[in-house]
């Protein structure tokens, strides 16, 4: 069984953001991040669970996500995605990212639970604070470019 927290943050919807992730397995652990110079928030929080998922080196794990975002939770657990993927995608956000969240999905067992942001949780506490840095640390910021492509 393996944990991934993730968290992510922007300040500014757009502006400066990263995500936070946290993977752990028995005695594994490994912190991840990564800031981007203009994305948002529920960006952030995407690819936190894409780049948690894609941080796992085999497929057919079971996979729990722990994470504070209702955007992707109830994306996947209400079924939402799989009805915006047979529409194209029209009128939603962010489908790059729902895409690339669909090849790493699809490799694994995974389970999603939600847990309250702010809220004292010791590992989504930690993600926050490792989102928060990211996306204040401009020497080293991404760039988001399907993002900033489409909202140039």
């Amino acid at each position: 069984m393996i944990e991934i927290y993730t968290d992510g943050a922007s300040s500014g919807n757009p502006g400066p953001g990263g995500y936070g992730v946290i993977l752990r397995s028995g005695k594994y652990y490994k912190e991840l991040s990564e800031g981007f110079r203009k994305t948002t928030n529920n960006r952030m929080e995407l690819m936190a669970v894409i780049v948690g998922l894609e941080a796992l080196k085999k497929p057919g794990h079971q996979v729990t996500i722990y994470s504070d975002s209702k955007y992707v939770i109830d994306a996947i657990e209400k079924k939402w995605l799989w009805g915006w993927l047979k529409k194209g995608f029209a009128g939603k956000k962010n489908k790059d990212l729902w895409l690339r969240f669909l090849q790493v999905y699809k490799l694994h067992e995974v389970k999603f639970i939600w847990v309250k942001g702010h809220a004292g949780h010791p590992e989504n506490e930690r993600c926050d604070v490792l989102a928060v840095q990211a996306g204040k640390d401009r020497a080293h910021h991404k760039i988001d470019t399907v993002f900033e492509a489409e909202n140039s």
